[in-house]
Protein backbone atom coordinates (compact mmCIF):
# COMPACT_ATOMS: atom_id res chain seq x y z
CA UNK A 1 0.00 0.00 0.00
CA UNK A 2 1.44 3.43 -0.99
CA UNK A 3 2.26 6.01 1.67
CA UNK A 4 -0.35 8.77 2.15
CA UNK A 5 0.72 12.07 0.55
CA UNK A 6 0.36 15.17 2.71
CA UNK A 7 0.86 18.79 1.61
CA UNK A 8 1.83 21.47 4.15
CA UNK A 9 0.83 25.00 3.10
CA UNK A 10 2.27 27.62 5.47
CA UNK A 11 4.38 30.76 5.01
CA UNK A 12 6.36 30.04 8.21
CA UNK A 13 9.32 27.71 7.39
CA UNK A 14 9.71 26.85 11.09
CA UNK A 15 6.11 25.58 11.30
CA UNK A 16 6.55 23.62 8.08
CA UNK A 17 9.75 22.03 9.46
CA UNK A 18 8.07 20.93 12.72
CA UNK A 19 5.01 19.47 10.93
CA UNK A 20 7.21 17.71 8.37
CA UNK A 21 9.31 16.09 11.12
CA UNK A 22 6.23 14.80 12.93
CA UNK A 23 4.54 13.46 9.80
CA UNK A 24 7.64 11.85 8.30
CA UNK A 25 8.22 10.06 11.62
CA UNK A 26 4.74 8.61 11.09
CA UNK A 27 5.82 7.27 7.69
CA UNK A 28 3.96 9.77 5.51
CA UNK A 29 5.17 11.35 2.26
CA UNK A 30 5.32 15.12 2.86
CA UNK A 31 5.46 18.04 0.43
CA UNK A 32 5.58 21.78 1.20
CA UNK A 33 4.27 25.07 -0.20
CA UNK A 34 5.21 28.52 1.16
CA UNK A 35 1.83 30.15 0.41
CA UNK A 36 -1.63 29.45 -0.99
CA UNK A 37 -0.64 30.23 -4.58
CA UNK A 38 2.21 27.72 -4.59
CA UNK A 39 -0.08 25.23 -2.84
CA UNK A 40 -2.73 25.47 -5.57
CA UNK A 41 -0.06 24.85 -8.24
CA UNK A 42 1.11 21.74 -6.41
CA UNK A 43 -2.47 20.44 -6.10
CA UNK A 44 -2.84 20.87 -9.88
CA UNK A 45 0.18 18.66 -10.45
CA UNK A 46 0.01 16.05 -7.67
CA UNK A 47 -2.69 14.07 -5.93
CA UNK A 48 -2.60 14.54 -2.14
CA UNK A 49 -4.55 12.59 0.45
CA UNK A 50 -4.49 15.53 2.86
CA UNK A 51 -3.49 19.20 3.02
CA UNK A 52 -2.49 20.97 6.26
CA UNK A 53 -3.13 24.68 5.63
CA UNK A 54 -2.43 27.89 7.54
CA UNK A 55 -5.31 30.37 7.23
CA UNK A 56 -3.21 33.56 7.35
CA UNK A 57 -0.69 33.79 4.49
CA UNK A 58 0.47 36.42 1.98
CA UNK A 59 -0.41 36.32 -1.76
CA UNK A 60 -3.22 33.80 -1.28
CA UNK A 61 -4.63 32.99 2.16
CA UNK A 62 -5.93 29.67 3.43
CA UNK A 63 -9.55 30.41 2.52
CA UNK A 64 -8.64 31.11 -1.12
CA UNK A 65 -6.53 27.93 -1.15
CA UNK A 66 -9.48 25.89 0.19
CA UNK A 67 -11.80 27.13 -2.56
CA UNK A 68 -9.37 26.70 -5.46
CA UNK A 69 -7.83 23.41 -4.30
CA UNK A 70 -11.25 21.78 -3.86
CA UNK A 71 -12.30 22.96 -7.33
CA UNK A 72 -9.29 21.08 -8.68
CA UNK A 73 -9.62 18.04 -6.41
CA UNK A 74 -13.12 17.88 -4.86
CA UNK A 75 -12.23 15.00 -2.53
CA UNK A 76 -9.09 16.67 -1.07
CA UNK A 77 -9.33 16.61 2.75
CA UNK A 78 -7.96 19.68 4.53
CA UNK A 79 -6.97 20.48 8.10
CA UNK A 80 -6.43 24.18 8.90
CA UNK A 81 -4.01 25.85 11.31
CA UNK A 82 -5.31 28.89 13.21
CA UNK A 83 -3.85 31.36 15.63
CA UNK A 84 -4.72 30.86 19.30
CA UNK A 85 -8.22 32.17 20.00
CA UNK A 86 -9.27 32.33 16.31
CA UNK A 87 -12.05 29.81 16.66
CA UNK A 88 -14.42 31.91 14.52
CA UNK A 89 -12.00 31.71 11.58
CA UNK A 90 -11.67 27.97 12.09
CA UNK A 91 -15.45 27.52 12.02
CA UNK A 92 -15.64 29.53 8.81
CA UNK A 93 -12.97 27.28 7.28
CA UNK A 94 -14.95 24.16 8.23
CA UNK A 95 -18.05 25.70 6.64
CA UNK A 96 -16.01 26.12 3.44
CA UNK A 97 -14.99 22.47 3.43
CA UNK A 98 -12.13 21.95 5.91
CA UNK A 99 -12.44 18.75 7.94
CA UNK A 100 -10.75 19.81 11.20
CA UNK A 101 -8.42 22.40 12.74
CA UNK A 102 -5.79 22.87 15.42
CA UNK A 103 -4.42 26.09 16.91
CA UNK A 104 -0.89 27.46 17.24
CA UNK A 105 1.07 26.69 19.29
CA UNK A 106 0.13 23.04 18.87
CA UNK A 107 1.19 19.88 20.64
CA UNK A 108 2.88 17.25 18.44
CA UNK A 109 0.74 14.46 19.88
CA UNK A 110 -2.39 16.51 19.12
CA UNK A 111 -1.17 16.89 15.53
CA UNK A 112 -0.62 13.13 15.20
CA UNK A 113 -4.10 12.33 16.54
CA UNK A 114 -5.83 14.80 14.19
CA UNK A 115 -3.93 13.56 11.13
CA UNK A 116 -4.52 9.88 11.96
CA UNK A 117 -8.24 10.53 12.50
CA UNK A 118 -8.53 12.38 9.18
CA UNK A 119 -6.68 9.69 7.22
CA UNK A 120 -8.79 6.96 8.80
CA UNK A 121 -11.88 8.88 7.71
CA UNK A 122 -10.45 9.08 4.21
CA UNK A 123 -9.72 5.34 4.16
CA UNK A 124 -13.30 4.53 5.14
CA UNK A 125 -14.69 7.01 2.58
CA UNK A 126 -12.60 5.42 -0.16
CA UNK A 127 -13.86 1.97 0.84
CA UNK A 128 -17.46 3.17 0.72
CA UNK A 129 -16.83 4.90 -2.61
CA UNK A 130 -15.35 1.69 -4.06
CA UNK A 131 -18.43 -0.28 -3.02
CA UNK A 132 -20.70 2.42 -4.45
CA UNK A 133 -18.73 2.40 -7.71
CA UNK A 134 -19.07 -1.37 -7.98
CA UNK A 135 -22.82 -1.10 -7.40
CA UNK A 136 -23.12 1.82 -9.81
CA UNK A 137 -21.12 -0.08 -12.43
CA UNK A 138 -23.68 -2.89 -12.30
CA UNK A 139 -26.46 -0.34 -12.88
CA UNK A 140 -24.76 1.92 -15.43
CA UNK A 141 -22.61 -0.41 -17.52
CA UNK A 142 -23.70 -2.99 -20.06
CA UNK A 143 -20.68 -4.66 -21.60
CA UNK A 144 -18.50 -1.83 -22.87
CA UNK A 145 -21.39 0.65 -22.88
CA UNK A 146 -21.62 3.25 -20.14
CA UNK A 147 -24.67 5.33 -19.28
CA UNK A 148 -27.11 6.26 -16.56
CA UNK A 149 -29.38 8.46 -18.67
CA UNK A 150 -32.98 7.52 -19.42
CA UNK A 151 -32.05 7.04 -23.07
CA UNK A 152 -29.27 4.53 -22.33
CA UNK A 153 -31.32 2.68 -19.72
CA UNK A 154 -33.93 2.15 -22.44
CA UNK A 155 -31.22 0.80 -24.77
CA UNK A 156 -29.93 -1.59 -22.07
CA UNK A 157 -33.47 -2.81 -21.38
CA UNK A 158 -34.12 -3.45 -25.07
CA UNK A 159 -30.83 -5.34 -25.45
CA UNK A 160 -31.79 -7.66 -22.60
CA UNK A 161 -35.20 -8.32 -24.13
CA UNK A 162 -34.02 -8.92 -27.69
CA UNK A 163 -30.96 -11.02 -26.79
CA UNK A 164 -33.02 -14.02 -25.75
CA UNK A 165 -34.65 -14.26 -29.19
CA UNK A 166 -33.27 -14.80 -32.67
CA UNK A 167 -34.97 -11.71 -34.09
CA UNK A 168 -33.13 -9.61 -36.66
CA UNK A 169 -32.05 -6.26 -35.18
CA UNK A 170 -31.43 -2.90 -36.87
CA UNK A 171 -29.28 -0.51 -34.85
CA UNK A 172 -29.33 3.07 -36.05
CA UNK A 173 -27.63 6.24 -34.85
CA UNK A 174 -24.88 8.69 -35.70
CA UNK A 175 -21.27 7.65 -36.23
CA UNK A 176 -19.39 7.22 -32.97
CA UNK A 177 -22.41 6.36 -30.81
CA UNK A 178 -21.32 2.73 -30.28
CA UNK A 179 -23.53 0.68 -32.59
CA UNK A 180 -20.90 -2.07 -32.72
CA UNK A 181 -20.95 -2.31 -28.92
CA UNK A 182 -24.71 -2.88 -28.98
CA UNK A 183 -24.31 -5.63 -31.57
CA UNK A 184 -21.60 -7.45 -29.59
CA UNK A 185 -23.64 -7.09 -26.37
CA UNK A 186 -26.69 -8.69 -28.01
CA UNK A 187 -24.57 -11.60 -29.24
CA UNK A 188 -22.81 -12.01 -25.87
CA UNK A 189 -26.16 -12.18 -24.03
CA UNK A 190 -27.79 -14.52 -26.56
CA UNK A 191 -27.93 -18.34 -26.70
CA UNK A 192 -25.41 -18.07 -29.56
CA UNK A 193 -22.76 -16.49 -27.28
CA UNK A 194 -20.37 -19.47 -27.60
CA UNK A 195 -20.59 -19.37 -31.40
CA UNK A 196 -18.80 -16.97 -33.82
CA UNK A 197 -19.51 -13.25 -33.91
CA UNK A 198 -18.44 -11.93 -37.32
CA UNK A 199 -18.21 -8.20 -38.08
CA UNK A 200 -18.43 -6.82 -41.62
CA UNK A 201 -18.17 -3.08 -42.33
CA UNK A 202 -20.03 -2.71 -45.61
CA UNK A 203 -18.72 0.83 -46.11
CA UNK A 204 -15.05 -0.06 -45.57
CA UNK A 205 -14.83 -2.88 -48.15
CA UNK A 206 -14.82 -1.94 -51.88
CA UNK A 207 -18.01 -2.95 -53.69
CA UNK A 208 -16.10 -5.29 -56.00
CA UNK A 209 -14.74 -7.25 -53.00
CA UNK A 210 -17.72 -7.12 -50.62
CA UNK A 211 -19.65 -9.88 -52.40
CA UNK A 212 -16.75 -12.33 -52.24
CA UNK A 213 -16.12 -11.35 -48.59
CA UNK A 214 -19.71 -12.09 -47.64
CA UNK A 215 -20.35 -15.24 -49.67
CA UNK A 216 -16.89 -16.64 -50.44
CA UNK A 217 -15.83 -18.10 -53.77
CA UNK A 218 -14.68 -21.24 -55.54
CA UNK A 219 -11.30 -21.69 -57.11
CA UNK A 220 -11.25 -20.08 -60.56
CA UNK A 221 -14.38 -18.01 -59.92
CA UNK A 222 -12.48 -14.91 -61.10
CA UNK A 223 -8.94 -13.82 -61.90
CA UNK A 224 -6.81 -14.31 -58.79
CA UNK A 225 -9.14 -16.87 -57.16
CA UNK A 226 -6.46 -19.54 -56.85
CA UNK A 227 -8.07 -21.35 -53.91
CA UNK A 228 -11.54 -21.80 -52.50
CA UNK A 229 -12.44 -19.26 -49.80
CA UNK A 230 -15.08 -19.33 -47.11
CA UNK A 231 -17.25 -16.20 -46.83
CA UNK A 232 -18.32 -14.30 -43.71
CA UNK A 233 -21.81 -15.83 -43.66
CA UNK A 234 -20.35 -19.30 -43.71
CA UNK A 235 -17.81 -18.34 -41.01
CA UNK A 236 -20.68 -17.15 -38.80
CA UNK A 237 -22.49 -20.51 -38.96
CA UNK A 238 -24.68 -20.97 -35.85
CA UNK A 239 -23.50 -17.58 -34.59
CA UNK A 240 -24.13 -13.91 -35.40
CA UNK A 241 -23.10 -11.73 -38.31
CA UNK A 242 -23.01 -7.97 -37.83
CA UNK A 243 -23.50 -5.99 -41.05
CA UNK A 244 -22.31 -2.51 -40.11
CA UNK A 245 -23.30 0.41 -42.36
CA UNK A 246 -25.69 -1.79 -44.34
CA UNK A 247 -27.09 1.38 -45.95
CA UNK A 248 -23.95 1.50 -48.13
CA UNK A 249 -24.57 -1.94 -49.64
CA UNK A 250 -25.46 -2.08 -53.34
CA UNK A 251 -28.92 -3.20 -54.51
CA UNK A 252 -27.69 -6.50 -56.05
CA UNK A 253 -25.98 -7.46 -52.77
CA UNK A 254 -29.07 -6.44 -50.83
CA UNK A 255 -31.05 -8.99 -52.87
CA UNK A 256 -28.62 -11.75 -51.86
CA UNK A 257 -28.81 -10.81 -48.18
CA UNK A 258 -32.60 -10.82 -48.46
CA UNK A 259 -32.48 -14.37 -49.82
CA UNK A 260 -30.44 -15.51 -46.80
CA UNK A 261 -33.03 -13.96 -44.48
CA UNK A 262 -35.90 -15.62 -46.32
CA UNK A 263 -34.45 -18.98 -47.39
CA UNK A 264 -31.38 -19.37 -45.16
CA UNK A 265 -29.16 -20.32 -48.07
CA UNK A 266 -26.70 -18.82 -50.58
CA UNK A 267 -24.07 -19.85 -53.16
CA UNK A 268 -20.37 -19.05 -53.25
CA UNK A 269 -19.17 -17.08 -56.25
CA UNK A 270 -18.46 -19.52 -59.08
CA UNK A 271 -20.66 -22.27 -57.61
CA UNK A 272 -24.21 -23.49 -58.21
CA UNK A 273 -24.36 -25.49 -54.98
CA UNK A 274 -26.55 -23.92 -52.29
CA UNK A 275 -25.14 -23.72 -48.78
CA UNK A 276 -27.58 -23.81 -45.88
CA UNK A 277 -26.72 -21.34 -43.15
CA UNK A 278 -28.02 -20.72 -39.63
CA UNK A 279 -26.99 -17.21 -38.59
CA UNK A 280 -28.54 -14.32 -36.75
CA UNK A 281 -28.24 -11.02 -38.62
CA UNK A 282 -27.71 -7.73 -36.82
CA UNK A 283 -27.44 -4.65 -39.03
CA UNK A 284 -26.48 -1.06 -38.31
CA UNK A 285 -26.61 2.23 -40.18
CA UNK A 286 -26.11 5.95 -39.71
CA UNK A 287 -28.38 6.65 -42.70
CA UNK A 288 -32.13 7.19 -42.83
CA UNK A 289 -33.10 3.92 -44.53
CA UNK A 290 -36.73 4.99 -44.94
CA UNK A 291 -35.62 7.90 -47.10
CA UNK A 292 -33.21 5.57 -48.91
CA UNK A 293 -36.16 3.28 -49.70
CA UNK A 294 -38.16 6.25 -51.07
CA UNK A 295 -35.19 7.27 -53.21
CA UNK A 296 -34.77 3.73 -54.57
CA UNK A 297 -31.34 3.25 -52.93
CA UNK A 298 -32.43 0.56 -50.50
CA UNK A 299 -34.79 -2.37 -51.03
CA UNK A 300 -38.08 -1.95 -49.21
CA UNK A 301 -38.49 -5.69 -48.66
CA UNK A 302 -35.01 -5.94 -47.10
CA UNK A 303 -35.71 -2.90 -44.93
CA UNK A 304 -38.78 -4.56 -43.43
CA UNK A 305 -36.89 -7.84 -42.95
CA UNK A 306 -34.01 -6.26 -40.98
CA UNK A 307 -36.12 -3.73 -39.08
CA UNK A 308 -37.84 -6.35 -36.93
CA UNK A 309 -36.41 -4.86 -33.70
CA UNK A 310 -35.03 -1.33 -34.20
CA UNK A 311 -32.66 0.06 -31.54
CA UNK A 312 -31.89 3.77 -31.62
CA UNK A 313 -28.62 4.97 -30.09
CA UNK A 314 -28.92 8.65 -29.07
CA UNK A 315 -26.06 11.07 -29.82
CA UNK A 316 -23.93 12.15 -26.88
CA UNK A 317 -25.23 15.73 -27.02
CA UNK A 318 -28.70 14.58 -25.89
CA UNK A 319 -27.40 12.46 -23.00
CA UNK A 320 -24.76 14.75 -21.53
CA UNK A 321 -25.44 13.49 -18.01
CA UNK A 322 -23.48 10.38 -19.05
CA UNK A 323 -20.30 12.38 -19.79
CA UNK A 324 -18.84 12.24 -16.22
CA UNK A 325 -19.37 8.45 -16.13
CA UNK A 326 -17.76 8.02 -19.56
CA UNK A 327 -14.79 10.24 -18.62
CA UNK A 328 -14.19 8.20 -15.45
CA UNK A 329 -14.43 4.97 -17.48
CA UNK A 330 -11.93 6.15 -20.11
CA UNK A 331 -9.50 7.41 -17.45
CA UNK A 332 -9.50 3.96 -15.82
CA UNK A 333 -8.99 2.32 -19.22
CA UNK A 334 -6.09 4.51 -20.32
CA UNK A 335 -4.41 4.56 -16.92
CA UNK A 336 -3.80 0.86 -17.53
CA UNK A 337 -2.83 1.21 -21.19
CA UNK A 338 -0.60 4.27 -20.72
CA UNK A 339 0.79 3.31 -17.30
CA UNK A 340 -0.59 6.56 -15.86
CA UNK A 341 -2.15 7.41 -12.48
CA UNK A 342 -4.54 10.19 -13.52
CA UNK A 343 -7.08 10.76 -10.74
CA UNK A 344 -9.67 12.73 -12.70
CA UNK A 345 -10.40 16.09 -14.35
CA UNK A 346 -10.66 19.54 -12.81
CA UNK A 347 -14.06 21.22 -12.49
CA UNK A 348 -13.38 23.69 -15.30
CA UNK A 349 -12.43 20.80 -17.60
CA UNK A 350 -15.67 18.97 -16.78
CA UNK A 351 -17.59 22.18 -17.51
CA UNK A 352 -15.88 22.46 -20.92
CA UNK A 353 -16.67 18.82 -21.70
CA UNK A 354 -20.31 19.23 -20.67
CA UNK A 355 -20.78 22.33 -22.87
CA UNK A 356 -19.14 20.88 -26.02
CA UNK A 357 -21.54 19.66 -28.78
CA UNK A 358 -19.65 16.37 -29.47
CA UNK A 359 -20.22 15.92 -33.23
CA UNK A 360 -18.10 12.75 -33.06
CA UNK A 361 -20.10 11.39 -30.09
CA UNK A 362 -18.60 8.88 -27.63
CA UNK A 363 -15.73 8.01 -29.97
CA UNK A 364 -14.64 11.65 -30.02
CA UNK A 365 -14.90 11.89 -26.21
CA UNK A 366 -12.69 8.82 -25.82
CA UNK A 367 -10.09 10.31 -28.18
CA UNK A 368 -10.13 13.64 -26.29
CA UNK A 369 -9.62 11.91 -22.91
CA UNK A 370 -6.84 9.71 -24.29
CA UNK A 371 -5.04 12.69 -25.81
CA UNK A 372 -5.41 14.74 -22.61
CA UNK A 373 -3.99 11.90 -20.50
CA UNK A 374 -0.95 11.61 -22.77
CA UNK A 375 -0.05 15.31 -22.40
CA UNK A 376 -1.07 15.68 -18.71
CA UNK A 377 1.88 16.31 -16.40
CA UNK A 378 0.17 15.96 -13.03
CA UNK A 379 -2.48 13.82 -11.40
CA UNK A 380 -5.39 15.74 -12.97
CA UNK A 381 -6.41 16.65 -16.50
CA UNK A 382 -6.41 20.45 -16.70
CA UNK A 383 -7.81 22.75 -19.40
CA UNK A 384 -4.35 23.06 -20.98
CA UNK A 385 -4.47 19.33 -21.80
CA UNK A 386 -7.55 19.68 -24.02
CA UNK A 387 -7.45 20.19 -27.82
CA UNK A 388 -7.73 23.72 -29.23
CA UNK A 389 -11.47 23.52 -30.00
CA UNK A 390 -12.17 23.63 -26.26
CA UNK A 391 -10.32 26.89 -25.80
CA UNK A 392 -12.90 28.91 -27.77
CA UNK A 393 -16.70 28.84 -27.48
CA UNK A 394 -18.14 26.09 -29.72
CA UNK A 395 -19.66 27.31 -32.95
CA UNK A 396 -23.01 25.92 -34.02
CA UNK A 397 -22.36 23.49 -36.84
CA UNK A 398 -25.71 23.41 -38.63
CA UNK A 399 -25.33 22.65 -42.34
CA UNK A 400 -26.71 25.67 -44.17
CA UNK A 401 -26.44 25.73 -47.95
CA UNK A 402 -23.19 27.63 -48.83
CA UNK A 403 -24.96 29.11 -51.89
CA UNK A 404 -27.01 31.25 -49.52
CA UNK A 405 -23.85 33.25 -48.80
CA UNK A 406 -22.03 33.01 -52.14
CA UNK A 407 -24.83 33.58 -54.66
CA UNK A 408 -26.14 37.17 -54.86
CA UNK A 409 -28.36 36.72 -57.93
CA UNK A 410 -31.38 35.79 -55.79
CA UNK A 411 -33.55 38.60 -54.37
CA UNK A 412 -33.04 39.17 -50.65
CA UNK A 413 -36.65 38.35 -49.59
CA UNK A 414 -36.46 34.98 -51.38
CA UNK A 415 -33.07 34.26 -49.85
CA UNK A 416 -34.28 35.13 -46.35
CA UNK A 417 -37.24 32.78 -46.84
CA UNK A 418 -34.88 29.96 -47.79
CA UNK A 419 -32.63 30.67 -44.79
CA UNK A 420 -35.67 30.57 -42.49
CA UNK A 421 -36.79 27.24 -43.96
CA UNK A 422 -33.36 25.66 -43.62
CA UNK A 423 -33.04 26.85 -40.02
CA UNK A 424 -36.54 25.56 -39.24
CA UNK A 425 -35.67 22.16 -40.67
CA UNK A 426 -32.45 21.96 -38.64
CA UNK A 427 -34.23 23.01 -35.43
CA UNK A 428 -36.90 20.35 -35.96
CA UNK A 429 -34.23 17.68 -36.52
CA UNK A 430 -32.43 18.73 -33.32
CA UNK A 431 -35.69 18.66 -31.33
CA UNK A 432 -36.58 15.20 -32.66
CA UNK A 433 -33.17 13.85 -31.70
CA UNK A 434 -33.33 15.44 -28.26
CA UNK A 435 -36.79 13.92 -27.75
CA UNK A 436 -35.54 10.51 -28.91
CA UNK A 437 -37.95 10.83 -31.87
CA UNK A 438 -41.02 11.03 -29.63
CA UNK A 439 -43.14 13.49 -31.59
CA UNK A 440 -45.25 14.83 -28.73
CA UNK A 441 -42.15 15.63 -26.70
CA UNK A 442 -40.42 17.20 -29.74
CA UNK A 443 -43.50 19.37 -30.38
CA UNK A 444 -43.41 20.53 -26.74
CA UNK A 445 -39.72 21.42 -27.04
CA UNK A 446 -40.48 23.48 -30.17
CA UNK A 447 -43.57 25.09 -28.65
CA UNK A 448 -45.88 23.93 -31.45
CA UNK A 449 -48.71 21.42 -31.73
CA UNK A 450 -48.10 17.80 -32.68
CA UNK A 451 -50.14 18.37 -35.86
CA UNK A 452 -47.95 21.34 -36.84
CA UNK A 453 -44.86 19.23 -36.22
CA UNK A 454 -46.27 16.45 -38.41
CA UNK A 455 -47.00 18.90 -41.25
CA UNK A 456 -43.50 20.36 -41.07
CA UNK A 457 -41.94 16.88 -41.02
CA UNK A 458 -43.88 16.05 -44.20
CA UNK A 459 -42.83 19.37 -45.75
CA UNK A 460 -39.12 18.80 -45.02
CA UNK A 461 -39.24 15.02 -45.63
CA UNK A 462 -38.15 14.23 -42.06
CA UNK A 463 -38.95 10.68 -40.94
Amino acid sequence: MSRPKILIVDDDPGIRFVIREVLEDEGFYVDEASDGEEGVKKVEQTYYDLAVVDLVMPNKDGFAFLREARSICPDLITVVITAYGSQKAAMRAIQEGAYDYFAKPFDNDELRIVIRRVLEKRRLEQKVRLLEEQLQKQETQFGEMIGNSTEMREVFSLIRKVSASDATVLIYGESGTGKDLVASAIHRESPRADKPFIRVNCAAIPETLLESELFGYERGAFTGAYTKKQGKFEAAQHGTIFLDEIGDMSLPLQAKVLRILEQREFERLGSTESIKVDVRIIAATNKDLRNAVKEGKFREDLYFRINVVPIYLPPLRVRKNDIPLLVEHFIRRYNQRLSKTIKGVTRDVMELLMNYPWPGNVRELENVVQRAMIVAQGDFITAECLPSQFMTPPVWSGNLDPKLFNDFTEPLPDKLQRVAEQLEKLLIKEALEKANFRRQKAAELLGISRKSLHNKMVKYKLS
